[in-house]
């Protein structure tokens, strides 16, 4: 998701950002050997995605579960794939919130039912509240034709830029 351009936060710029990353996540893949293999990673747990809506603070996007991302039977999508999706649906949709790279300190995750080799399923990812550097977002996954849900993934992500150092050299731990 890295932009030459600096847009303002919360513009739409940012959004399609984020849809080119959720849609082709290797189209980074040339800009340096650092961050390839995550790429790699992203663009293997997000295969296919199609996103429908790109708006500051939300995304919804579309897949459908191939056999890349399923469990050791090959039958339904596995645990760990809708995890990490959920983990690129919110670093995408904090990022569509002011343009600043994050990274997770907190993930929370609720399966309800699984979802099947072939099943179409929609994410929905939006920002729910923000403080200072901390960001908390929700996505919710669902099977498209029925709207039954299967997962919820909760997140805290903070910004990857560093706070300036303090002074006189004390920590700025409140521990």
């Amino acid at each position: 998701m890295d932009n030459d351009k600096s847009p303002s936060p919360s513009s739409p710029a940012l959004a399609a950002a984020a849809r080119r990353w959720l849609e082709n996540p290797c189209d980074s893949l040339a800009r340096s050997r650092e961050h390839a293999a995550g790429d790699a990673f992203n663009a293997a747990v997000m295969p296919g995605f199609r996103v429908s809506i790109a708006e500051p603070g939300r995304l919804v996007c579309t897949f459908r579960v191939l056999a890349t991302v399923t469990d050791a039977g090959g039958r339904f999508w596995h645990a760990g794939a809708v995890a990490a999706a959920v983990d690129n649906m919110c670093s995408a949709v904090v990022y569509t919130a002011g343009g600043v790279h994050v990274f997770t300190v907190n993930q929370a995750m609720s399966f309800f039912s699984p979802a099947p080799l072939g099943e179409e399923v929609e994410m929905d990812g939006r920002v729910v509240q923000r403080k200072g550097k901390m960001t908390a977002a929700v996505v919710e996954v669902r099977r498209k034709e029925s709207g039954e849900l299967v997962a919820v993934g909760r997140q805290w992500m903070t910004s990857t830029k560093a706070r300036p150092e303090k002074k006189n050299g004390e920590s700025r731990s409140k521990l």
